[in-house]
Formats: structure tokens, C-alpha cells, sequence
């Protein structure tokens, strides 16, 4: 596809190749890469999407990452045009176009291009976007000092208004989260369900340590079932330490040892404040650090391999 030699280790390739995006099905130079203003994802949000990421040269379970777009799809009443086969290898194409070996990939599926009105069914055909390219969610200094975090008065939506299940490109809510955390001064802020419990952050999922015990909210709080906790809650099992999913108040973070978020973007990163009180002692806790080295070991080898040839 790129002319280059078959075999060749990705730390080897030239570094004057274009960054290529992917847009139903060609790759395009980035300059080249657009969508019509007339796509239902632009005009209504109207689509969904997966963050993934990718370690050494493996795609971070990527079967996981697709299962979850074509349900969020379906979840919608969108049928998206390709396999989830044809799907992994566009996206291995994808990242092996741009000769990464480390970085983040979104993909984005549209409802296409239609009219003016609200009606999906004037949209014939789903749009595909595969964006392959580097991400840096947070400041280096907070993976070793620990983010600040806020309660943001922004809530999660209702399960009753649209399941949080959907990766939906509608992502106002947790703009205007993130807009609450970053005027106040800090990284990331804890978003509440509309009873007052805890459900996730504006990205992450939050899990606390209390007595050697780890909790974590539910589903049915109102957070994503994100892949990386998913993973984590597996690492925790592999240490043998208990992981127990609870409704969760802000009392439960105000009083908590230790506290830590995970997301895609983010990986495994401690929080040591909320609403400038102090969580634990106000550093990284041992759990915490267990957890972070044990995820850095595990994306070195769980992934799908990206095909770095001609």
C-alpha cells in the first residue's frame, strides 16, 4: 500500500510519511481527509465513535473496542455498511499507514450525509472515519502527583433519555463538565447521576481504595462500562484484591485512602483531591501503584498485532 519494505520494524520507516486518515474506505492525506457539512454526525451529533489505543505495536483489545461500536450502533437503529471484520482491517491498515507503534486511534461512524431535518432515514449510508494518530490527556507530573478534581453540577443524562452504554458523538454534557473541572482550576471533574450518586468522571471511570477493599460504581449508576476498567477490575482479581462494584456517594471519595481513574485516554491515573479536600494522604496510594504497573505490564503483550508491511 505504501511501498514500503515488507518486515521492516516501525522504529526503521522513514518519518516523512503524510498522516493518512481513513474516510470510507481510502486513505487520505490529512489535507484531503473531509466530510460534506450535510453529514448528520456534524449537523446533529447524530453518530458514534470508539476511543482505542495503541501499545508497542498492538492494538489494545480492539475486538472489545468494535463489539462496543456496533452495539452502540444498533443501539441507535444504525447499521454500519462494513463487517466488523472488514472494520479491524481498516483499522490495522489504518495505523500501520501511519507507522505508529505507540498512540490512539478514533473511530467515528456518522449517519451520513442527508437533509436539513432531523430524519435518519434520509441519510443512505453511515459515514467511516478512522483517525490514527497521538493523544495526551493529562500533564505527565500528574501519573506521579495525582490529579485535582472537582463535583461538577453538569449530571450524567438519564438512562431514561439515551442508555450510557452509547458512545454517542453528542458528548455536550461532558463538555460542559470538563469546562466546570478546567475553570475551576483542575483536570478532570466527578459527574453525578441525577439522584446524587456517583457515575463517572467527564472521561473516566473512578474507582476508590478503602481498607485494602476496591470499589467502583456500577453500570447502572450511569457510567460507561469502560474497556480499561474492565481490564482493571481483572488486574485487581490477578493481585488478589477486591473489587466490589457500589452506589457511591461523594462521601465515599471525601473519605476513600486512595483514588484512581481509568479511561482509554487516560490509562490508570491516581486523583489525590476532590472539591479541595484531600483524598487519603494526598498522594498516590501503594493499591494505586500496584494497579498502574500491572496495566503498563499488561498492554505489552494484549493487543492485536498491527501488520507493518508493503
Amino acid at each position: 500500500m505504501l511501498g514500503l519494505k515488507s518486515g521492516t520494524p516501525p522504529d526503521a520507516r522513514p518519518r516523512y510519511l503524510r498522516m493518512k486518515i481513513h474516510i470510507d474506505g481510502q486513505l487520505l492525506d490529512k489535507e484531503d481527509a473531509k466530510i460534506s457539512v450535510f453529514d448528520h454526525g456534524l449537523l446533529y451529533g447524530d453518530g458514534v465513535f470508539e476511543g482505542i489505543r495503541i501499545y508497542h505495536g498492538r492494538i489494545f483489545r480492539l475486538n472489545a473496542h468494535l463489539k462496543r461500536l456496533y452495539e452502540s450502533a444498533r443501539s441507535i437503529c444504525m447499521e454500519i455498511p462494513i463487517s466488523i471484520e472488514e472494520m479491524e482491517k481498516a483499522t490495522l491498515e489504518t495505523v500501520a499507514a501511519n507507522n505508529l507503534q505507540d498512540g490512539y486511534i478514533r473511530l467515528v461512524i456518522t449517519r451520513g450525509v442527508g437533509s436539513l431535518g432531523l430524519n435518519p432515514f434520509q441519510c443512505p449510508r453511515p459515514g467511516i472515519i478512522i483517525i490514527a494518530s497521538t493523544i495526551s490527556l493529562y500533564p505527565a507530573e500528574r501519573y506521579e502527583k495525582g490529579l485535582n478534581l472537582i463535583t461538577c453540577a453538569t449530571r450524567r443524562p438519564t438512562p431514561a433519555a439515551l442508555s450510557p452504554q452509547v458512545k454517542s458523538l453528542n458528548y455536550l454534557n461532558n463538555v460542559m463538565a470538563k469546562i466546570e473541572a478546567i475553570q475551576a482550576g483542575c483536570e478532570e471533574g466527578i459527574m453525578l447521576n441525577e439522584q446524587g450518586y456517583v457515575a463517572e468522571c467527564t472521561g473516566d471511570n473512578v474507582f476508590v481504595i478503602k481498607d485494602g477493599q476496591v470499589y467502583t460504581p456500577p453500570i447502572s449508576a450511569g457510567g460507561l462500562d469502560g474497556i480499561t476498567r474492565q481490564a482493571v477490575i481483572e488486574i485487581l482479581g490477578q493481585l488478589g484484591i477486591r473489587c466490589t462494584e457500589k452506589m457511591m456517594t461523594r462521601h465515599d471519595l471525601f473519605t476513600a485512602d486512595e483514588c484512581f481513574l481509568t479511561g482509554t485516554a487516560a490509562e490508570v491515573i491516581p486523583a489525590v483531591q476532590l472539591d479541595r479536600r484531600v483524598i487519603g494522604s494526598g498522594k498516590p496510594g501503594p493499591v494505586t501503584a500496584q494497579v498502574v504497573a500491572a496495566f503498563h505490564e499488561l498492554v505489552k503483550h494484549d493487543g492485536t498485532p498491527v501488520p507493518y508491511t508493503a
